[in-house]
C-alpha cells in the first residue's frame, strides 16, 4: 500500500532530509586518506544525534551502524569497519535520518584523491542519471518512467551495469514503503505517481557487469567481477510538473571542492 503525504508531512520530511544532507557535508569536510570507515561512520552518527535526530539505519533489522559505507567494488550496505581509506579509493556513504516522526534517505559517492578517469566518468554518469530519474518524478508519470530514464542513460548509452537486485523505495513514517523504484524498466510501466508520494531514487551503477554477490557478513553487496560501483540517492517528493528534491547535494559539493583530499572533478 502506498502512503501519500500531506504538504505538512512533506515539510517535516524536508527538515529530516536537510539534516541528513548536512551530516553528509560534515563527512565531506573531514574525509581524508588514513581514516577508517568506522571513523567516517562516527562523524555522521555524532552529527545526527547532536542535532536532535536518530540515525535510521542503526539497529534496523540488526544493522550495527549509523551509515552503510561501501568502498570500491562494494555496491551497498557495507558495514563500517577498520578498513583504512587510501588514495584512489571511492566510497559511498548511505545514511538515513529519523526526525519529527519521519525518515529521510540519501547517499553520496566520494572520490579519495587520484581516482582513475574511467571511475570518475562512472561517478559523473551515475549522478547525472539520478537527476534524469528525478525529472520523471512528476504527477501523472509512472514509476517505470524513472526506471527507464536511469537505465537508458547509464546502461544503454554508456554500457555500464545497472544493479537489478536492489532498488529505490517509498519512505515516510517507515524507512521502506511502497512502491519499489527500480533503476531499470519500461517506460509507461508501474504505478501512476500522485501528489503526496515521497520516494528514494537511488541509482546503483557498476563499471562493468550488473551482477552482484552478497558477502559473508550478511549485509554487504559487491560486484561479482570486482569492478567499482557508484551510488547516489535523493529523497524526492513527486510534484505537479516538477519533482521536489527534499535532500540536497549543494553543501556536500561545496565541502568536497574545499577539501584537497577529495577529487571533485566529476
Amino acid at each position: 500500500m502506498i502512503h501519500y503525504k500531506t504538504k505538512e508531512e512533506i515539510e517535516l520530511m524536508r527538515k529530516s532530509a536537510l539534516l541528513l544532507s548536512a551530516a553528509l557535508a560534515e563527512v565531506a569536510r573531514t574525509l581524508k586518506p588514513g581514516m577508517s570507515t568506522l571513523d567516517v561512520d562516527a562523524i555522521a552518527d555524532k552529527f545526527i544525534v547532536e542535532n536532535g535526530a536518530t540515525p535510521s539505519f542503526k539497529n534496523y533489522k540488526g544493522f550495527p551502524n549509523a551509515c552503510c559505507i561501501s568502498v570500491n567494488e562494494e555496491v551497498v550496505h557495507g558495514i563500517p569497519n577498520k578498513y583504512v581509506l587510501k588514495d584512489g579509493d571511492i566510497l559511498t556513504v548511505d545514511v538515513g535520518v529519523y526526525m519529527n516522526g519521519y525518515h529521510s534517505d540519501s547517499a553520496y559517492t566520494f572520490a579519495i584523491g587520484n581516482v582513475p578517469e574511467n571511475v570518475l566518468r562512472l561517478m559523473t554518469a551515475t549522478k547525472a542519471s539520478l537527476y534524469k530519474g528525478i525529472e520523471k518524478a512528476i504527477v501523472g508519470n509512472r514509476i517505470g518512467d524513472i526506471s527507464y530514464a536511469i537505465q537508458e542513460y547509464t546502461e544503454k548509452e554508456r554500457g555500464y551495469g545497472v544493479v537489478r537486485e536492489l532498488v529505490g523505495h517509498g519512505l515516510g513514517r517507515n524507512l521502506h514503503e511502497d512502491p519499489q523504484v527500480p533503476n531499470y524498466g519500461k517506460r509507461g510501466s508501474g504505478p501512476v505517481m500522485k501528489e503526496g508520494l515521497v520516494i528514494a531514487i537511488e541509482p546503483m551503477i557498476n563499471l562493468r557487469s550488473k551482477d552482484v554477490e552478497y558477502l559473508e557478513d550478511g549485509w554487504t553487496v559487491a560486484t561479482r567481477d570486482g569492478s567499482p560501483s557508484v551510488h547516489f540517492e535523493h529523497t524526492v517528493a513527486v510534484g505537479k510538473g516538477k519533482a521536489d528534491v527534499l535532500s540536497t547535494y549543494v553543501d556536500i559539493e561545496r565541502e568536497e571542492k574545499n577539501n584537497p583530499e577529495l577529487n571533485s572533478n566529476y
